[in-house]
């Protein structure tokens, strides 16, 4: 009798974020964090999700080369590129109030 194989994490996590609105909720999460390294693995993690960097990059008429930088730990992503990416993946940022501020 076989034994089938547990998924792992990963593997769930990326199955879980080829649905756009789970996307979007683990995004928000990695961004409220206010880590970059953990906001660009967020990114890299929905990128393989939708058929990886490569898929991406011709998607969003990005060098691959160049996002592969861009999304490494190391990474600096200027606003353009990163709207550009994100509309690629079916993402779009967005800015939210906190709390009322009075003058």
């Amino acid at each position: 009798m076989a034994v089938k194989q547990k998924k792992s994490y990963q593997e769930d996590l990326i199955e879980s974020l080829k649905n756009p609105k789970e996307a979007a909720a683990y995004l928000n999460a990695a961004i409220e964090e206010g880590d970059r390294e953990l906001f660009l693995l967020a990114i890299r993690n929905i990128a393989e999700a939708q058929g990886g960097i490569s898929a991406i990059a011709e998607k969003a008429h990005l060098n691959r080369e160049n996002l592969y930088r861009m999304l490494s730990k190391r990474g600096n992503p200027e606003i353009k590129s990163l709207m550009t990416l994100l509309r690629a993946m079916g993402l779009a940022l967005t800015v939210k109030a906190q709390k009322q501020v009075y003058a």
